[in-house]
């Protein structure tokens, strides 16, 4: 009976160490340890998780902030039922999501952009940590395409503070139309928690409600 309960014991700890398999990868300078409870989830579709970590995450770092993060968590939970989410430079992404969508892969590029955001309790406006989000996806991401995503259209329903894509068009536009290097310095602002209802004008000339209404009228980019 002993030897039975030992075997058992034995078998449950295998089975829990491979659902919570972990592998921990170092490239150029920053590690990425990789975890998860779905013992089913795709070899594949984890190796290319962890692919188009290390090909987007070095330069956006470089780009936006370089006291990041060197270490990145990316866990891929059974339990998680939203797209992904990113505290402390912890990636959770939904196993039920990215089986459904395995094309998405640069939901990791949005994620790990909020590691190197690392605005903690701004003072900033949610819709602008998300809209820079998406625009660093859409500059950086590698298979927007395949997975379907991209900017939308312009709407007149739409406004600047809709979050997500519709502000990354609009931040792009400001890119294009305005003034190259302002969602950078605003990234910036973020982090430093200098955020105010002026921070557009003082960057652009205008103010943000000045700027939609620009954008509005001729919103090709």
């Amino acid at each position: 009976m002993k030897k039975y309960a030992l075997t058992l014991i034995l078998g449950l700890l295998a089975i829990t160490s491979f659902a919570e398999s972990i592998d921990t990868l170092k490239k150029n300078g920053y590690t990425l340890i990789v975890s998860g409870n779905d013992v089913n989830f795709d070899k594949a579709l984890r190796q290319k998780l962890i692919t188009t970590f290390f090909e987007v995450y070095p330069g956006i770092v470089k780009e936006y902030n370089k006291n990041s993060l060197k270490t990145v968590n990316l866990f891929i939970d059974t339990a998680y039922h939203g797209v992904a989410a990113t505290d402390n430079g912890r990636v959770v992404f939904s196993a039920y999501y990215m089986t459904k969508h395995p094309n998405d892969i640069d939901v990791v590029t949005h994620e790990v952009m909020h590691i190197v955001q690392d605005y903690g309790n701004t003072n900033g406006p949610w819709w602008i940590t998300e809209g820079i989000a998406d625009y660093v996806r859409n500059e950086y991401g590698i298979a927007n395409q395949a997975a379907g995503w991209k900017l939308p259209d312009y709407k007149p329903t739409q406004n600047f503070d809709n979050s997500y894509r519709i502000t990354a068009r609009f931040f792009t536009w400001i890119e294009k139309h305005v003034k190259k290097g302002t969602i950078k310095k605003l990234d910036d602002i973020m982090r430093k928690h200098t955020y105010s209802e002026n921070t557009f004008k003082q960057l652009t000339g205008k103010t943000v409600e000045e700027l939609w209404r620009e954008y509005a009228a001729n919103p090709v980019l």
